[in-house]
């Protein structure tokens, strides 16, 4: 029996520029201790699904039917979903760091919701928040109890978010994006955890992803969206094994793991569309490699295979042909121009945090513990380990956004401890960096065609109608579209977000850019034409990388040489190749083993 049963449902939600088509007669059920993923590019209306479920949409215009439990959610008011909400339905969301409040520590934070829909005391409540942290991966969860949410790394953040999702074993779990931010075991440990809760205690789980590798390993059903449309929907070995739809076809070539390390990735041609004009044929027509005339005229039907999936497509069979892979064309071709002049060189790196105050005993919590490495002009370092080995702060360090306790670095020859604000301002041009959490970064407040636009202004290089150039060749370059240049940061997807923190790093053409997790909020497809431009980019223009990221594969497709990092050390450091085939250390061992594709199942329950 579905717990859960959406009916041609439409959702258009308000904007400056018009109402926004995000989801158009979409329809699917979800059966009690079933796990159905939704797969899709950002912006294809995955997260606007999950916001509609939960009443979260107070201005959009919504049509059709949501059941859950034998009630319309369209119907209910706002007492009666605050009651589902938490206790019978929760949501894992996407951005960790915009739903925890920075004021209230981790702890009274998921207290507060046991202590909302159950009638315990505040020590009980605070045992069951202890014990549901230690189930997700938190280590010394008594301890971390009492932290804040900036005292916990990309990764943990989320495991938190989980922790509170999950405190109340809900009946319908609603996990947006659930392992973007968590390293290989981590996020071996969170699908085991959703795993057991849908299989022990009956919850359905809604995962909303655009790792399709997870969903292939781990759900029941899959439906695959795309400007708002279902675009298939079936058994995860209908859809996922043997995909009808192009789009879907299109997602499964354009992973890293299925191309050689560094050669270009395949990826759909073009962008997303802009949804304010619903379109009259196929919405996917103008990028699809086997469109026919007929898919921009009409709306095409809906067929049904004998493997018990559904396909909205002109096509009548399955297995399209592979389609062909997108390389971006530069006007330089150039071979490596790495030469033995570092553009990084790091010593004896070590830094750490204070504890208890300045007049306090205790010692300070020390997270780089003597970090050494040197990076080329024209190469890219790669930096993995799990969440809260260092990587971020490493990042953070090098880039001068905190001063180390200890040791010396060195960009472009220049030792960043003697230099006054005036030459960091000029540095700054060299230096440039893209945050893990693109949301986080970005005001709020602002436009996104000022905040891309702010290097220009700050050092001078252009303005007026040639900064507004600028900023959207930048858009294009990066997958955006320039006429959202008047938007706010709250109006994009999550992966949109990360593209304007990209744009924003290479607006004044750096020698080094520092990516700390680039690409872990994109889509497969996005994902392969960003790496593709990131690569194309360092070609043209000489420049050089740090890379950080939990995700194994595109470090080793984008990476010269890879350094191990674990515990505030590096266990391991080589070329790229060497590491992925070769690795000496146990850590580095165990980190690859996890990271190996989980078996597809040949059948789905």
């Amino acid at each position: 029996m579905a717990i859960l049963e959406a009916r041609n449902l439409n959702i258009a939600i308000p904007t400056g520029d018009g109402l926004v088509h995000a989801a158009q007669n979409v329809s699917f059920s979800v059966e009690a201790g079933e796990l159905f993923g939704i797969a899709g590019e950002s912006g294809s209306g995955k997260s606007v699904l999950a916001q509609a479920i939960l009443g979260l949409l107070p201005t959009a215009e919504i049509s059709g039917e949501i059941w859950f439990e034998g009630r319309d959610l369209l119907t209910l008011g706002p007492r009666d979903l605050q009651k589902l909400r938490g206790a019978r339905i929760a949501m894992i969301s996407q951005d960790p760091l915009s739903c925890l409040h920075p004021y209230y520590t981790i702890g009274s934070q998921i207290s507060e919701a046991i202590l909302t829909h159950k009638h315990i005391g505040k020590a009980a409540a605070k045992r069951e928040t202890i014990e549901v942290l230690a189930k997700v991966g938190i280590a010394a969860p008594d301890e971390r109890f009492s932290h804040y949410p900036h005292q916990f790394s990309g990764g943990m953040r989320q495991r938190v978010m989980i922790a509170m999702a999950v405190a109340l074993n809900p009946a319908l779990l609603i996990a947006d994006e659930p392992t973007t931010a968590l390293d290989v075991t981590v996020q071996a440990q969170i699908v085991e955890l959703l795993d057991a809760m849908r299989r022990e205690l009956g919850t359905a789980v809604m995962m909303i992803t655009h790792d399709l590798g997870l969903l292939a390993s781990v759900a029941d059903h899959v439906m695959v969206m795309y400007a708002g449309n279902r675009m298939e929907i079936g058994r995860r070995s209908a859809v996922l094994a043997a995909p009808a739809h192009p789009y879907t076809a299109g997602l499964l070539a354009s992973s890293p793991s299925n191309h050689a390390p560094g050669s270009p990735l395949t990826s759909i041609a073009g962008q997303p569309p802009s949804l304010l004009a619903r379109p009259s044929g196929c919405a996917f027509a103008p990028r699809c490699a086997q469109v026919m005339p007929i898919c921009s005229l009409e709306r095409p039907p809906e067929r049904a295979f004998a493997d018990g999936s559904h396909s909205i497509c002109w096509r009548e069979s399955k297995a399209p042909a592979p389609m062909a892979p997108v390389v971006r064309q530069t006007s330089k071709q150039a071979a490596s121009v790495a030469t033995d002049d570092p553009i990084v060189t790091v010593r004896d790196l070590r830094f750490g945090y204070p504890s208890g105050g300045p007049f306090s005993k205790r010692a300070g919590v020390e997270i780089l513990k003597g970090i050494s490495l040197t990076l080329e002009r024209g190469r890219t370092l790669g930096i993995v380990g799990e969440s809260g080995c260092g990587k971020s702060t490493l990042a953070r360090v090098i880039a001068g956004l905190v001063p180390a306790s200890s040791g010396v670095i060195e960009i472009a020859g220049q030792d960043i401890a003697g230099l006054d604000a005036a030459q960091w301002h000029s540095l700054r041009k060299t230096v440039q960096l893209v945050f893990q959490d693109p949301f986080g970064s970005l005001n709020p407040r602002r436009r996104v065609g000022s905040i891309i636009g702010d290097p220009f202004r700050i050092h001078g290089v252009a303005s007026g109608a040639e900064r507004h150039k600028r900023v959207r060749d930048l858009m294009a370059t990066v997958g955006l579209n320039p006429e959202h240049y008047n938007r706010f940061p709250s109006e994009f997807s999550g992966g949109q977000r990360q593209r304007i923190g990209i744009a924003r790093a290479l607006a004044l053409n750096p020698s080094l850019i520092i990516y700390d997790e680039p690409v872990s909020a994109l889509d497969v497809s996005i994902q392969a034409q960003v790496l593709n431009l990131i690569r194309a980019l360092q070609k043209e223009l000489g420049l050089s990388y740090l890379f950080i990221s939990h995700d194994l594969a595109v470090v080793r497709h984008v990476s010269d040489e890879i350094a191990v990092m674990k515990e505030g050390r590096i266990v391991e450091m080589g070329d790229a190749d060497q590491i992925y085939t070769t690795p000496q250390h146990p850590y580095t061992k165990s980190l690859l083993a996890a990271s190996n594709p989980l078996p597809r199942l040949e059948g789905a329950s």
